[in-house]
């Protein structure tokens, strides 16, 4: 008896048989499953991908209409029946206007961070209501003991400039 091979992929399963009947060809693995609603089981593309390449040819056709518009005559368009368009002033300035738009809501972006953000100087860039005391760990410890993991916790800013700054280890 001659063995069928199988390759196995997320969503099917493709077989290699040496018999001269049967072709190779795809098994569905929903297929081995029974199921009652098996006939009206519709199996398609996700709605992302139906949108993102949807989107893809969208923006391809507005780009080539655009630049139609933008270089084709005035007189071929008219011979080809296309009477109604914008005027040309817009092909430079409505991506002028959409790149300003953009630099003055990246401006307005950096602006509100800024004014959001406290000074240097100020005890809210140190500490502030999630700030977390080192906690102690327990004293009837023997040295040998597993110490347990510290819990999360602020480390103190005088120890983070003792150990940047007046550090001796380093050479």
């Amino acid at each position: 008896m001659e063995e069928a091979h199988s390759v196995s992929s997320p969503r099917r399963v493709l077989s290699f048989s040496k018999r001269k009947k049967q072709k190779p060809g795809f098994q569905d693995t929903d297929s081995r499953r029974s199921s009652p609603f098996r006939a009206s089981e519709v199996h398609g593309p996700k709605p992302s991908e139906v949108y993102g390449f949807v989107g893809s040819i969208s923006t391809v056709v507005a780009t080539v209409i655009f630049l139609i518009w933008a270089y084709v005559p005035d007189k071929l368009l008219e011979s080809i029946g296309i009477h109604y368009y914008p005027s040309r002033y817009w092909v430079l300035a409505m991506p002028t206007y959409l790149m300003v738009t953009l630099m003055l809501a990246l401006a307005f972006y950096i602006g509100l961070n800024f004014i959001a953000t406290p000074p240097p100087t100020s005890l809210n860039t140190l500490f502030d209501e999630y700030s977390r005391e080192p906690g102690e760990f327990d004293a009837g410890m023997e040295e040998g003991e597993d110490r347990p993991i510290d819990p999360i916790s602020d480390i103190d800013i005088t120890r983070i400039n003792d150990l940047m700054f007046n550090s001796t280890d380093a050479k």
